[in-house]
């Protein structure tokens, strides 16, 4: 099957890189938010970050504007029916994932693959909403989607072989680098990289040292472009949460439980950059 059209769920952080990066690889992309609001914020923050490529000297003005015009945001979930390939990239809620992965099955097409850029949740139990789950699976996108060249590719015990080469095919057609991996708690990254950054909120909740000086022993020791207290703010502290609590929901390893300082934060809403306020002031 040829990918011609693709959908994607939600113009947030994640949702807006996969829809700049599909565009510049030549498709024509639709991106569906709750909101013209939000929806206009989120392609305001793609033509953002394209102007900036222009001022690098990395692409030209039409370049840009060639990007754009193959981009058409919506809040109308029955245009995805125009869709070969659907990218979820809705909060990490299992319900809600369940929700748009029911309402997509009824709108796209019977070719159509649907896909979730989950880091943690079940492909087999999102995929269960549907009446295609030999057609589900996941694209798990690094942040920041435009510069992170890997694409981890979740396969569940009913995504079928033509299913993960199609869309492995895809996932080369826009410059990632693709793994594939069972339908297990985390994945491969999240079920590495969850414990690192529970264990650096460990260590600053222990008084053993502050955010600046964990961070420092893995930018200036280990050669890390940013420490994991940094990194949980630009990704979001609530989000990283709900990874992690829905990891160990499955696996019940107390590497990651979140610690009570991390909940605090979440609850007192300092959720990182997004916010202003994490492990540091933005």
């Amino acid at each position: 099957m040829e990918i011609k059209t693709v959908g994607v769920v939600g113009c947030g952080i994640m949702g807006s890189g996969i829809t700049q990066v599909c565009a510049q690889a030549g498709y024509q992309v639709i991106v569906s938010e709750i909101n013209d609001q939000v929806l206009s914020k989120g392609l305001k923050s793609i033509d953002a970050v394209l102007s900036r490529s222009v001022d690098k000297g990395k692409i030209s003005p039409q370049d840009k504007d060639a990007v754009l015009a193959r981009i058409k945001g919506t809040t109308n979930m029955a245009d995805f029916a125009a869709c070969d390939l659907v990218i979820e990239a809705a909060p990490e809620e299992m319900e809600l994932k369940k929700s748009v992965f029911a309402q997509l099955d009824k709108i796209c097409p019977k070719h159509t693959i649907l896909a979730s850029n989950t880091s943690v949740l079940s492909i087999a139990d999102i995929g269960s909403a549907t009446a295609r789950p030999d057609q589900v699976l996941g694209t798990h996108f690094s942040n920041p989607v435009p510069v992170a060249k890997i694409l981890e590719m979740v396969r569940s015990i009913a995504t079928s072989d033509a299913t993960v080469a199609t869309t492995k095919s895809f996932g080369e057609s826009i410059g990632k680098t693709v793994v594939v991996c069972k339908d297990m708690p985390g994945f491969i990254s999240n079920r590495i990289f969850t414990s690192f950054l529970l264990n650096a909120v460990r260590v600053v909740e222990a008084g053993i040292a502050v955010p600046e000086d964990v961070d420092t022993v893995f930018t200036m020791g280990a050669g890390h472009a940013m420490g994991p207290l940094a990194t949980l703010d630009l990704i979001g502290l609530d989000t990283v949460l709900k990874g992690a609590s829905a990891i160990y929901e499955e696996l019940k390893d107390p590497q990651y439980a979140p610690p009570t300082l991390m909940r605090r934060m979440v609850a007192a809403g300092w959720l990182g950059r997004k916010t202003g306020k994490g492990f540091y002031q933005y």
